[in-house]
Formats: structure tokens, C-alpha cells, sequence
């Protein structure tokens, strides 16, 4: 009788992949993110407009942020949940409830229902994010990771660019709950796909003491073991699976995770702020419908050229100093859309503010997962990513409430700047070298992987 294959034996079977599946799902999910949180900026405007629900733009705000609180709990939830489930799960199964909660959205019979769906979805958007980071930092090659992270996360603006695209030439013939419907896609389109062919985590089969199979997956992938799995996982094994939270909280790491998470909060208001009001701050400016979303994509297409360009940058000097350049970046080409500018000088502004927000708070990401030890990436994002969540509800209140004001819309733009200058002194003071697995600068020389 045959003997069954043990797990090492049956992934050494399987032919050799290489870790660019991995990005390339990561990168397929996040473009669907930021579908779903992009799509509700690009529909705000025909919202207010909406007669049978009477949206105010204080309550538009609140909406906004409802599914960024739903994504603060989830994201702080991925925390708890990762060490225990996976990475892969997690994945799936926020897939699964986001695509679900959009297709009820575009069903919603009441601005209540609403409301309450964009609060569901974001708990499954939520996982997306530091679950799609710390996978394709980890299977990418160790002095690629800023760029591998980059043209992954690069999908969220992609995905801002599609919502934008649609918005501009389907609202003004279709109802705006054809722009949720279409955010159900991944139910039939991208999930079969991500259960079929993403694998775990090495780190996280390292954790729970199956080593033999981590090292299986690691060789399978190409990947340098000694990149991912640190002599602390295989030491403790199973016993240290639930210390996550407890380490990015002891001495060595505290300060650290206190200020990934104010950089995060900056990051995110910039983020939030900028795709829910844009349009409608441009509308105030005397712009017509039209134009004003093409603000909204073109911050999205800068931010995927810049944060692309800038993590080469980063891969080759050290990620530090690109992400404080990126926040004075932003600073400035957001000031300078509080001026009576042409239109084509504005649009090349905006495409600069958005690599100074959307492209820094992806540089923000990279940094934090190479930080820290791959087995402790998931659980560091999850929680400098839950707490900067705040500051993406922030962002659409603040703006929310400074439209109802009618101060002038230049003061929203006032407003995001000084965040833009926190953020770059909240990084300034990050320590510096004291993760082991952060990207190599022109002082510590690259060790390359296979990938």
C-alpha cells in the first residue's frame, strides 16, 4: 500500500512558481479596494443632488467615513486573527464580504441601508490591506521589496482610476448603484482565482511549528528562508504564535509602532480626505462635473507613477528619507491647489499631490513592513494601519464639515497641508536600523534572493 504524501513532499511536487503570482493577486484585491472606497467620492456629487434621500454634505462626510470605521475594525481584527488563521484565509474571506456588502449596496432602499452597508463593507476591506502587504513583502526578493510592495499597492489607485473612468461616463446616463454593483465583481471573477493559487505565509506556517512545510513553500517559491523565517520562529514555534501584539509593544519596538501609527493617521486623512472631497471641493471652485472627477483621476494615476518611481528610489537610498520627501511633496502641491490656476497646470499639481498623499501612504506600508521581522509584518500593519484608520474617518468628517461651513473650499486644502507636515516629522522620528529585515540603503549591501 502507498504510503500519503507528507506536506513537504507534496509542495516539492508541485513545479516551481515564482513569487510575482503572489503580487500580481495582491495586486488584483487591492485594485478592487480601491474600487469600493474610491467609488463613494466619485458618486458624492450625484448623491447630494439625489432628491429622494436629501443628503446633506455634513451627512455625505459621516457616510464616507462609515466604511472607514468598519475597516479600523477590521483591520484591528486582521491583528488578532492572523496568528491564529493565516494569511491566505484572512484573504478570502475578506474578499468573500466586501464583494458581497457592495452587491447589497446597490440594493440599499434607503440612505440608512446605506450607510450601514458602507460600514459593512469596510470591515471586510479591512483585512486587504495589511494582509496583501505582508504577503507580497514576503514573497518578493529581500532588496525588492519597496518596489514589489509599491506596484502592488499601485492597485488602489488603479482602482480609484476605474471608479473615476466609469463615473465620468456612466452617471450622467445610469443610476450611481450601477457604480456599487459593478464592486460585486470579485465574487465570481478574482476569488476562485486567489483560492486556487495563493499559498500561506512562510512566516505564519513558521509560527505554528510546521517548519517542514514553510521550508517546502519557501523552496517551492524561490525564496531565502533565512529572509523570512528568524531564528526567534524557529526557536519558539508554536508557542510564540499568539506574542505578536505583545512584542510590537515591548521596548525594542514600541516607539516604533506608536509612530507608524500617527504616520499612518497623517497618511490616511490625506488619503480619505482628498478622494472623498476633491471632486465636490473642485465643484465649489466653479469646475463643471466632468472636470472636477478628472481631478480625482488624475490624483490617482500620480500616485501610481510616483509611488512606483519613488520605491526605486527607495529600494537604492532607504525608504526613510523618500517617504519624509514624499509628505513635503504633498504639502506643497496641495497648498498650491488653493490658487486660481489654469485647469492643465492644476491637473499636473493634483497628479503630484497624489503621489504626496495616495503614493505616500503606500510608502508609509513598505516601510513598516520592512521594519520589523516578517513574522511580526502582519501583526505591525494590522495595528499602525488600524489606529491610522482614525485618521481616515477623520478625513471626510473634517472635509464634510468645512463644506457645510462654506469657510471657502481653499480651507480644506489649508487643512490637509499641515497633516502632510506631521506626517513628515512623525517619520523623521522613526528609529532607524532597528529592524532586521529592513530594505537595504547605500549602507547595508543587498542580500539576494532567488525571486
Amino acid at each position: 500500500m502507498t504510503q500519503p504524501l507528507s506536506d513537504q513532499q507534496r509542495l516539492l511536487a508541485v513545479p516551481r512558481r515564482n513569487g510575482r503570482s503572489v503580487l500580481l493577486l495582491c495586486f488584483a484585491t487591492i485594485v478592487f479596494d480601491g474600487y469600493d472606497l474610491v467609488v463613494f467620492g466619485s458618486t458624492v456629487p450625484t448623491i447630494l443632488k439625489y432628491e429622494q434621500w436629501a443628503v446633506s454634505p455634513a451627512q455625505a462626510g459621516l457616510i464616507g467615513s462609515l466604511a472607514l470605521v468598519g475597516m479600523l475594525i477590521g483591520t484591528l481584527s486582521v491583528g488578532v486573527l492572523t496568528d491564529r488563521v493565516g494569511r491566505r484565509k484572512i484573504m478570502l474571506a475578506s474578499i468573500s464580504w466586501f464583494s458581497l456588502c457592495m452587491l447589497l449596496t446597490a440594493l440599499a432602499p434607503t440612505v440608512e441601508a446605506f450607510a450601514a452597508l458602507r460600514f459593512l463593507t469596510g470591515l471586510g476591506l479591512g483585512g486587504v490591506v495589511p494582509t496583501c502587504i505582508a504577503l507580497t513583502v514576503e514573497y518578493a526578493r529581500k532588496d525588492r521589496r519597496q518596489i514589489a510592495n509599491a506596484v502592488m499597492f499601485s492597485g488602489y489607485s488603479v482602482g480609484g482610476v476605474l471608479a473615476s473612468l466609469l463615473a465620468i461616463n456612466l452617471l450622467p446616463h445610469m443610476d450611481f448603484r450601477w457604480m456599487y454593483a459593478i464592486g460585486a465583481l470579485p465574487l465570481v471573477t478574482l476569488l476562485p482565482v486567489v483560492w486556487k493559487f495563493m499559498p500561506e505565509s512562510v512566516a505564519h506556517l513558521a509560527r505554528k511549528g510546521r517548519f517542514q512545510e514553510s521550508e517546502a513553500v519557501a523552496a517551492q517559491y524561490g525564496l531565502v528562508y533565512s529572509d523570512i523565517v528568524t531564528s526567534e520562529d524557529k526557536t519558539g514555534g508554536a508557542t510564540t504564535q499568539n506574542s505578536s501584539i505583545r512584542t510590537i509593544f515591548t521596548r525594542k519596538w514600541r516607539l516604533s509602532t506608536i509612530l507608524f501609527a500617527l504616520a499612518n493617521f497623517c497618511g490616511l486623512l490625506l488619503v480619505y480626505g482628498l478622494n472623498t472631497w476633491l471632486p465636490q471641493i473642485m465643484r465649489q471652485a466653479g469646475f463643471n462635473l466632468g472636470d472636477a472627477l478628472s481631478f480625482l483621476l488624475v490624483l490617482n494615476a500620480g500616485a501610481i507613477v510616483g509611488s512606483i518611481s519613488a520605491s526605486v528610489v527607495a529600494d537604492r537610498i532607504g525608504i526613510k528619507r523618500v517617504v519624509i520627501t514624499s509628505f513635503a511633496l504633498a504639502c506643497i502641491a496641495i497648498l498650491m491647489l488653493s490658487l486660481q490656476l489654469p485647469l492643465a497646470l492644476l491637473l499636473v499639481i493634483v497628479a503630484f499631490a497624489g503621489l504626496g498623499s495616495v503614493g505616500t501612504q503606500i510608502l508609509v506600508a513598505g516601510y513598516c513592513a520592512t521594519h520589523y521581522p516578517q513574522s511580526l509584518s502582519a501583526t505591525a500593519l494590522s495595528w499602525s494601519l488600524g489606529v491610522g484608520r482614525i485618521g481616515a474617518i477623520t478625513g471626510p468628517i473634517i472635509g464634510g464639515f468645512i463644506v457645510s461651513l462654506a469657510l471657502g473650499w481653499q480651507v480644506n486644502f489649508y487643512m490637509f497641508a499641515a497633516f502632510a507636515v506631521i506626517g513628515a516629522l512623525v517619520i523623521f522620528a522613526v528609529p532607524r536600523g532597528s529592524g532586521k529585515v529592513e530594505s537595504p540603503g547605500r549602507d547595508e549591501p543587498a542580500r539576494r534572493g532567488t525571486v
